[in-house]
């Protein structure tokens, strides 16, 4: 298992040797600094924790400076458990760089989704509106109709209604890796991936890849 932090940086295109047009996401991935790592014996399980991301020390909290002041690490923004392949090899102080992906690779990309806030049904839930004829009335974006009447006289659970929308955490799975650009630490992506520009990003190799 490969797994790094990244940043969303927006959608571009590029062109296979056929001449084939690909949408691809850029993904800003790594570098992570090891800060830690967790073994059977300790913990239970095999992890190493990262840290991702230059920021001022202002911003860090008093248990983020402890952890960054442990692994003599610069202020960072995020700091992540991760899996790698090679956990013998993995030692504090070094680095996780998109490099250890390659072009062709399958992987499973995890991101927050932007927050809608408070949304209808129409949005939510691709709902369709009434028609806007006379006698209609003022309802052409509400829910309709609630289900049974006398019987079970109350709204069924799981009835699709207005509510909260979006900022949660949605895998896509099985992306393709167009190319790594070990340069500037920039994966491209097939396609799209959850989030807006900027939002925190996690690519891992695909747990269903080859089935």
């Amino acid at each position: 298992m490969k797994e790094i932090i990244g940043k969303k940086l927006g959608m571009t295109q590029v062109f296979d040797p056929k001449g084939a047009m690909i949408p691809v996401t850029v993904v800003e991935a790594g570098p992570c600094t090891i800060l830690q790592k967790k073994t059977v014996e300790r913990d239970g399980y095999e992890a190493v924790v990262t840290a991702y991301s230059d920021c001022r020390e202002s911003l860090l909290n008093e248990p983020k400076k402890g952890t960054l002041k442990k692994g003599n690490c610069p202020p960072k923004r995020h700091i992540k458990e991760l899996s790698v392949a090679d956990f013998a090899a993995a030692e504090v102080g070094k680095e996780i760089k998109c490099d250890i992906f390659s072009a062709g690779d399958a992987v499973d990309v995890s991101g927050l989704t932007r927050g809608r806030g408070f949304t209808g049904t129409i949005q939510r839930w691709n709902q369709h509106r009434l028609k806007e004829t006379h006698g209609v009335g003022p309802v052409h974006r509400e829910v309709g109709s609630m289900g049974s009447n006398s019987t079970p006289s109350r709204v069924l659970k799981c009835k699709r209604m207005p509510g909260q929308y979006g900022h949660e955490n949605v895998t896509i799975q099985n992306l393709e890796i167009v190319k790594v650009d070990a340069a500037r630490n920039v994966l491209l992506i097939k396609g799209g991936i959850p989030g807006p520009k900027g939002s925190l990003i996690r690519v891992r190799t695909s747990v269903k890849a080859g089935k």
